[in-house]
């Protein structure tokens, strides 16, 4: 059985998915554009983008009642390799201890222009 979760604290889905879903113990978490639910604006800058991205995750979680601890897999796409370094900046601050598993990629072009979107899957 699968559950939908989803945040007001976070950007609603921009077609015809779900923020996450939960099933068999596990959340999986769409890719997380870096827009600011309360505005609707998205940031400027990898470092400020994967951090709005990491704060939607973190609102989509704590809806299903896990932490950013519960993630095991995390999958980035960047719009471009060169924003590596300042996305891992801002990524490594958001966990403590182990790190989930993880896989960075460059992709052509991302929804609505962004630079930074990431996806997760979590326990519990």
């Amino acid at each position: 059985m699968k559950k939908v979760i989803c945040s007001s604290k976070a950007p609603g889905a921009i077609g015809p998915y779900s923020q996450a879903i939960e099933a068999g113990g596990m959340v999986f978490v769409s890719g997380q554009l870096p827009i600011d639910a309360a505005t609707g604006l998205m940031a400027e800058g990898a470092e400020a983008q994967a951090r709005q991205s990491l704060e939607n995750i973190k609102m989509i979680l704590a809806e299903a009642g896990l932490t950013m601890a519960s993630i095991v897999k995390t999958t980035v796409f960047l719009a471009d390799m060169s924003l590596f370094a300042d996305m891992n900046k801002v990524y490594a601050t958001y966990f403590e201890g182990d790190y989930p598993a993880r896989s960075a990629v460059a992709v052509k072009e991302l929804p609505k222009g962004a630079l930074v979107e990431i996806e997760c899957i979590a326990v519990r």
